[in-house]
């Protein structure tokens, strides 16, 4: 398929997406809504799919990449769901301990996208883990529909208490300096914005797009923030302002960045609403942040 960009699609039409995305709008609806711009022999159904990702376009480390070494792991958090498992990434050759990074995933599990993401941090020189949020549904499947839905049916409080689990595991573990960053994508984002709040430990946290968590646990924040945000998203951008406000009010350390012009999901290069400059730039914002506070 031919690869999209962003700007080939009408505003309207993106901003339909981002709500079938994060489910509060059916597929049903998005085709109906989608109808007045299938024009040309385009249908409705097509649109969709050229806006759905194509994994393929996300591998910017192949899994086969000699300076890495790449296997699965899983963490009890008897607090959640009892278990969950992931994706644990580290330098090939590393002779010493290493700061390590939670990687948590948009809000379709652990896709081929968010693997790749951990290996861009390994060779950065960071052990990173990508939990699956989805572990007790499987996994993530492999399908995006079927991904959205086990989605929607997991316990968010549980799931939350998961990735919290799997911090605590990660920056425990002997290969570990013992600084431990997390970043996030969309849903991720969110999460590493309460775990922030709800875990003194927590030595940098980077939320891409993240909604904000609740204010008043906001003066618990004790480690520094890097904030990324798109220029066209409402539904998250809507929440900063007052988070922006108790952060200064609470003396919190923070960096925040809005790319203008870009998406929700302006990093994740599988889908066309990828901005290639936005991305680079901020992930080359997000490794530098990391190698200044968990050196």
């Amino acid at each position: 398929m031919e690869r999209k960009k962003a700007s080939d699609f009408p505003q309207e039409l993106l901003n339909l997406f981002d709500l079938y995305v994060h489910g509060e709008i059916h597929r049903r609806e998005f085709l109906d809504g989608a109808q007045k711009f299938a024009v040309g022999g385009v249908t409705a159904a097509a649109l969709l799919e050229m806006l759905l990702p194509n994994y393929a376009w996300a591998i910017q480390v192949s899994e086969n990449d000699s300076r890495i070494k790449a296997e699965s792991a899983t963490v009890q958090s008897p607090k959640g769901k009892g278990t969950i498992s992931g994706y644990m990434v580290r330098p090939a050759n590393a002779a010493r301990k290493l700061p390590v990074v939670l990687v948590v995933h948009e809000n379709r599990g652990l896709n081929p996208y968010t693997k790749d993401v951990a290996r861009r941090l390994a060779i950065a020189n960071f052990i990173a883990f990508a939990p699956d949020g989805l572990t007790t549904k499987g996994g993530y499947p492999g399908d995006e529909e079927r991904a959205a839905k086990l989605f929607s049916e997991l316990d968010r409080g549980k799931v939350t208490e998961d990735f919290l689990a799997a911090a605590e595991w990660l920056k425990a573990r002997p290969d570990s300096t013992g600084k431990l960053g997390a970043v996030g994508f969309c849903f991720g984002g969110g999460v590493v914005n309460w775990l922030a709040t709800q875990w003194p430990d927590l030595n940098a946290g980077v939320p891409f797009y993240g909604v904000a968590p609740r204010l008043d646990d906001v003066p618990r924040i004790r480690a520094p923030l890097l904030l990324h945000f798109a220029g066209n998203d409402q539904r998250v951008d809507a929440t900063w302002p007052m988070y922006e406000a108790a952060l200064k009010a609470n003396n919190v350390a923070f960096e925040k960045y809005v790319y203008e012009g870009t998406q929700h999901g302006f990093h994740n290069n599988s889908t066309p609403r990828y901005n290639e400059a936005a991305a680079n730039l901020a992930w080359e914002r997000t490794v530098a942040f990391f190698k200044r506070h968990l050196a």
